[in-house]
């Protein structure tokens, strides 16, 4: 479907305009989908990008500091996320040998075994974007960079 029907509105103001809506509106329509298969996980989005962070640097432990300088989400208060994942088992926390001042934040085996399951689903989510060639596919990855450039 396209946008203009999808919101009931038949005229931007510019193609700028419609451009940044579509893009918008596009954000909300994969988090949603994205929102729905972590519920039923348990977990939030933020936490899920948290434990995906932990997975990537596992064995080796992450800061606090690593974990938000790699989040998508920059608003994120990522030492409640982790608080909030230590409560679900998900984690483990101590403080670091180097610097009393950091934490030392490890994915748990809890924490592995739920990125396990939750894989399949988030693969499931990621194929909305087969509808995309491949051509088009590294177009589009070009255009989103260049407007965050």
């Amino acid at each position: 479907m396209s946008l203009e029907k999808d919101i009931v509105q038949s005229k931007f103001s510019s193609e700028e305009q419609k451009a940044f809506i579509n893009i918008i509106y596009t954000h909300n329509f994969l988090i949603n989908n994205l929102n729905s298969i972590f519920k039923s996980h348990k977990i939030t989005r933020q936490q899920y990008n948290v434990l995906r962070i932990l997975r990537g640097q596992h064995p080796k432990p992450a800061s606090i500091n690593l974990i938000k300088e790699r989040m998508l989400d920059k608003m994120s208060d990522a030492s409640r996320i982790v608080d909030r994942l230590k409560a679900k088992e998900l984690v483990t926390s101590v403080p670091c040998k180097h610097d009393r001042r950091a934490t030392d934040v490890n994915i748990s085996k809890k924490g592995l075994q739920l990125l396990e399951q939750t894989d399949g689903d988030v693969e499931i989510a990621t194929n909305l974007l087969r509808k995309l060639s491949r051509s088009e596919l590294e177009s589009l990855n070009t255009l989103l960079d260049k407007v965050r450039a």
